[in-house]
């Protein structure tokens, strides 16, 4: 019965109850949009780093990391590479040859990253087939390379042109070679267009004089969440004093602790976002209080406990914050989604002003579960304790005042 009553006194006043929900509904639409983009660029960093350079997981030599140089190779063991793909979680083992050289062609010179890939395997990690913007993909007995969009303009190179590249190989021996560049490819993370060149595993280890070696394994997993399982159960089937396991976290605490801080910063701006929407909303509810205080005098005149009649407060507040919070995921939805698959990229000086932070220049959009509760939960919470606005009038309301000042 109190249900019954609750949900009619709400549409007594049909205006003055829209308002209260219209409310709440912007409130958790902004919240919504608002964190869907700060979480959808970490998840984006994420992708970026991870799935176009480290992966996930990464398994090296001992001291590789602290000191990425060729001497710190490890043997390229291919029963090591099939236990790990056999682990549940882990798609594929990409192997992999990492050195600097300097790249030229003509009077251009430019420091560049080398990197020796399978091809199949590798474009399984960063989709590299997909970033192909000129020319043809690698082969795995090709004597070509891939180079960065970024690097092809600055040394003015095009396909079917040739690269000459000197570095040094392993323990110390010379690195020259000169190769044609059989495509060009894009990435959206400045730093990885600018200076990184791709050739075939098998002519990175004959140019680096490491037939045999690789400086890392990356590998593709099928949920970030499953990193952590996937690294203790690697740990377990190695010997860790020769080589050594890391997740993303391990590979990229610089992101991590950027992104720790960057969300300090997003959740301080959505508790102001918090605040200020809380006092549309306690607005609200004072003008709902007002308008009923001849109609709460009345009711207490003819009989009804204070209890009852908060009570009843109560479940139209519930009702009208939980009308307003579906309604604003209701709407938040198709947005997010839509931004989700179509992210807004900038463009011009914007976008070459966030570049040069090394960041891709968009906003993306997560569409994370927590999102959704979260906010929702956080304004249903807020609408309730507001709601203790009216609950306390109703306790200090005296009917024959209340009905004489209305």
């Amino acid at each position: 019965m109190y249900i019954i009553l609750a949900w009619r006194n709400i549409w007594r006043n049909k205006r003055r109850s829209i308002i209260t929900i219209a409310s709440i509904t912007f409130a958790v639409f902004l919240a919504s949009f608002m964190r869907s983009m700060q979480l959808g660029s970490y998840e984006r960093m994420i992708e970026n780093a991870a799935g176009f350079y480290t992966g996930y997981i990464q398994v090296h030599q001992n001291g590789y990391w602290n000191e990425k140089t060729i001497d710190n190779s490890m043997v390229q063991d291919q029963v090591l590479i099939e236990k790990i793909e056999s682990i549940k979680g882990v798609n594929v083992a990409v192997p992999r040859v990492e050195s600097f050289v300097l790249a030229s062609f003509g009077i251009k010179t430019k420091g560049s990253l080398v990197m020796g890939i399978d091809p199949n395997k590798e474009n399984a990690l960063t989709r590299l087939k997909n970033k192909l913007v000129d020319g043809e993909f690698l082969k795995t007995n090709d004597k070509s390379v891939l180079v960065a969009e970024g690097l092809a303009e600055y040394l003015k190179v095009g396909v079917g042109d040739s690269l000459v590249m000197i570095g040094q190989g392993y323990h110390g021996s010379n690195a020259a070679g000169i190769y044609p560049i059989k495509g060009i490819v894009k990435f959206p993370v400045p730093d990885q267009n600018n200076q990184t060149v791709y050739m075939p595993l098998k002519e990175a280890q004959w140019l680096f004089d490491v037939d045999g070696r690789l400086t890392s394994i990356a590998l593709v997993v099928d949920k970030v969440q499953m990193v952590d399982r996937i690294v203790t159960e690697i740990s377990s089937e190695v010997d860790t004093e020769k080589l050594e396991i890391m997740g993303w976290r391990d590979l990229m605490p610089d992101l991590v602790q950027g992104i720790e801080i960057d969300n300090v910063s997003g959740r301080i701006m959505l508790w102001i976002l918090y605040s200020v929407i809380g006092f549309g909303m306690f607005g609200t509810f004072m003008m709902m209080t007002a308008e009923r205080m001849y109609e709460f005098g009345v009711m207490m005149s003819v009989g009804m406990k204070r209890i009852i009649m908060q009570w009843i407060i109560v479940l139209e507040m519930a009702m009208m914050a939980t009308i307003g919070v579906l309604a604003g995921i209701g709407i938040s939805l198709p947005f997010l989604i839509y931004y989700h698959n179509n992210p807004i990229m900038l463009t011009g000086e914007a976008a070459a002003a966030i570049e040069n932070f090394g960041i891709e220049a968009g906003y993306f959009f997560s569409l994370q579960a927590s999102l959704f509760y979260n906010q929702a939960w956080a304004i249903f919470f807020m609408a309730i304790v507001l709601g203790f606005y009216p609950i306390y009038v109703i306790q200090r309301l005296k009917p024959v005042e209340a009905m004489r000042e209305a």
